[in-house]
């Protein structure tokens, strides 16, 4: 039903999405411009266990461009970092930001730990317990 006119204003104010087109002017969205989006792939299955002595856990494949969240809890005593690879394992690799030690822990915790952007690129976990019980999660 279309929007009635009424005194006294003989106008009515449109509203339109628009977004950058290539050429960086404005493209109203239509059935003929729709918005781009991007569709994401789904998340892997989260891998998820306990530990009660030293090992390594994985791999765990993250869907590319979304945050991988590591969670530990538990009583226990030790270290867990988390390593990448880019080989199937054969070379794994701590990850590091500006060069210092990233994701690894002697404490619970539950936050992002990385964000993936290449294909085949896999995680692992690498846990040193010296005492009690683990429980991980690695996840998106």
């Amino acid at each position: 039903m279309p929007t009635p006119i009424e005194n006294p204003a003989p106008f009515v104010p449109s509203r339109a999405v628009a977004f950058a087109a290539p050429d960086a002017s404005s493209q109203l969205v239509s059935t003929a411009t729709p918005l781009p989006v991007t569709a994401m792939e789904p998340a892997p299955p989260a891998l998820t266990g306990t530990a009660s002595s030293s090992i390594q856990i994985g791999p765990y494949q993250p869907a590319l461009g979304r945050p991988v969240v590591l969670s530990l809890s538990g009583v226990w005593s030790g270290s867990a970092r988390v390593v990448r690879s880019t080989d199937n394992g054969a070379t794994r690799i701590p990850l590091t930001i500006g060069g210092a030690a990233w994701a690894e822990y002697s404490s619970n915790c539950c936050e992002p730990v990385w964000e993936e952007f290449e294909q085949g690129a896999a995680l692992y976990l690498d846990l040193t317990i010296t005492g009690g019980t683990l429980n991980y999660r690695i996840s998106q």
